[in-house]
Parts: C-alpha cells; sequence; structure tokens
C-alpha cells in the first residue's frame, strides 16, 4: 500500500476515544454511542482481522447489533493491512455515517492510527523485494544495534520485539539514508484534532494491572488456544502482522513447543501489561487529549456518563 497519506476531515461531532488496552475503552464507547445517536470506528489494528475474536477483545454480535461497528473483520488473515489502508476505509466510515447524521465516535488504541487519521501519513518509501529479503536473514539482534546507532529515538521507542517493525525501520532508513523517525509525520498542535471531543482513558497502573490480569485469563478460558489452530489452518502462520497479534504470537509459539500452557499465560499477561504501559506513553507524547481517568469502582456508564457531561458543556460554550 502507498504510504504518505493525507489526514481525513474528521467531522466536527466526532469523538475520539483512545487509552490502553483493558481501560474500559469499548463499553464506554458503547454507551455513548447510544446515548448520542453514534457509530462506532474502531481504530485498531488487529481487529480487522476475520477472526482473531478473542485475542483481541473484539466485540461479539450481540455487541455489535446494539451499535454499529465499522473497520471489524474487513480482511482475512492472510491478507495485508496497514495505516494507509485504514485511512481509506475510515474515510469512507465516516462519510456514511456523516449522511446519516449519526455521531462517528473513534475508538481504539492503535496510536498510528490515530496519528495517520489525523495528522496523515510520513513520506516513507513503499518496501524493496530484494532489500526486505535481506533483512529478514538478518538476525533481530543484528537489526537493533544498526538501529541504536544510526536512529536512537526509533530503537528507544519502537517494540523491540516486534521484529516486522525492526526489520521497516532499517528498510526504510536504508532506502532513504535518514532515520525513520525523521521521516514520521508529526502530529502537531495545528492538526485536525478536537482536544475537546478527545478523550483519553487512564486507570493507576494498580488498577489496569489487575484489568489486564483478568481479561488474559478470561481469553484463554474463551478458547484463545483453539481459535489459534483454527486461525493457522486458516494461514495465520504467513501473514507477518497478523502472526504478531498480541497473545496470538506467543500461543503459537506454545503450539510450536516453546513453553507450557501456564508459562504462556504469564508471559501474556506480562508482554500486555508491558504494551499497556507503552501505548499511554505514546498517548501522552502524542495529539491533546483530555484525560479521563477511572477509579476501579467507576462502571462504565458512570465513565459515559461523565464524558457526555464534558461535551455539553464545552458543546455550550
Amino acid at each position: 500500500m502507498a504510504e504518505g497519506a493525507k489526514a481525513s476531515v474528521v467531522p466536527s461531532n466526532a469523538i475520539l476515544l483512545a487509552g490502553p488496552t483493558a481501560v474500559g475503552k469499548s463499553e464506554v464507547g458503547m454507551l455513548l454511542a447510544e446515548a448520542l445517536e453514534g457509530e462506532i470506528i474502531s481504530v485498531d489494528s488487529m481487529q480487522v482481522y476475520r477472526g482473531l475474536d478473542i485475542g483481541t477483545a473484539k466485540p461479539d454480535l450481540y455487541e455489535r447489533n446494539r451499535v454499529r461497528h465499522h473497520l471489524i473483520d474487513v480482511v482475512d488473515v492472510t491478507e495485508p493491512f496497514d495505516a494507509a489502508h485504514f485511512i481509506r476505509l475510515a474515510n469512507t466510515a465516516l462519510e456514511d455515517i456523516r449522511s446519516r447524521g449519526k455521531v462517528p465516535i473513534l475508538c481504539g488504541g492503535t496510536g498510528l492510527y490515530f496519528q495517520a487519521l489525523l495528522g496523515g501519513l510520513g513520506q516513507a518509501p513503499p518496501s524493496d523485494a530484494v532489500l526486505r529479503a535481506e533483512l529478514e536473514a538478518t538476525p533481530t539482534e543484528k537489526l537493533l544495534e544498526e538501529l541504536s546507532a544510526h536512529d536512537p529515538p526509533t530503537h528507544a521507542a519502537i517494540d523491540q520485539a516486534n521484529r516486522r517493525r525492526v526489520v521497516r525501520a532499517i528498510e526504510v532508513m536504508r532506502l532513504t539514508g535518514k532515520p525513520f523517525s525523521a521521516l514520521r509525520s508529526d502530529w502537531t498542535r495545528e492538526s485536525v484534532q478536537d482536544t475537546k471531543r478527545s478523550f483519553l482513558l487512564t486507570r493507576s497502573s494498580s488498577d489496569l494491572q489487575f484489568r489486564v490480569n483478568t481479561r488474559v485469563g478470561a481469553m484463554f478460558q474463551k478458547g484463545l488456544v483453539v481459535e489459534t489452530e483454527e486461525l493457522l489452518r486458516r494461514g495465520l502462520a504467513e501473514n507477518r502482522t497478523a502472526s504478531q497479534a498480541l497473545g496470538y504470537r506467543q500461543v503459537i509459539e506454545h503450539l510450536r513447543g516453546n513453553r507450557s500452557l501456564s508459562e504462556t499465560i504469564e508471559l501474556v499477561k506480562i508482554r500486555t501489561r508491558q504494551f499497556a504501559k507503552r501505548q499511554m506513553t505514546w498517548f501522552c507524547k502524542h495529539g491533546q487529549w483530555t484525560c479521563s481517568k477511572s477509579e476501579p469502582t467507576d462502571s462504565a456508564q458512570i465513565i459515559a456518563n461523565r464524558i457526555a457531561e464534558a461535551l455539553t458543556l464545552r458543546d455550550a460554550n
């Protein structure tokens, strides 16, 4: 897919609802949608894949019947998907929602997709097949050494366990002769983001850790291992992006005999907590958000009411 896609024209009545995994975005988003005649646009890089259900906490059929969702189940696990693809589909969804007089609620935790939608994508070059093959054959440690030497900001910020992203950063750097970080578009105060309608859900670290651990345990009880086995039969392993999805990657390693199930469950909890921390760091550094901190005793309805009241006050002003 071509990179360098332009920012979207987000309707003035749109609501942005972001935050780390397990913070409670989905239920709050649905309650807001029901109260405000809205529809949800999922801003999640893995919920786009059909079949990645349990591990992505994808809204089930009941929830999708409650509120209309967009950008869920749009590609098979064997198909590529990137931020440029997301922008195109999100623009279509925004126009559709606007045409019917509804309120778009952009809800999710993939910071790059929020950035791409609001600020556009940097002018990174398309992939080079020969160079990509060379990088794929290079040990991750060597790639990280190169990244550290020539692009310290990206080395510090990138998920070093996500080999696909590391390879892409090195590929862009070699093709352009510039650090990957220098080519990423800035999300500035002049972007189309409306701070008054942009909410970042947060919780204390102990509360979020408890919620992450509870969620991961429930995912395995619901059948994450069986779901992953079925996805592997459908070609999941051949998709470098989807197969790296949090939870699925670790279960694939378990199925290959790398570790026991109990060890895998604990590892997924650890990786998910780490991921949630990176998400919070990213959102705090990018964009302009109204932070909404929730207490452990706050229900989704209380949080949704708080946001709805803030919107009413700001629209009145």
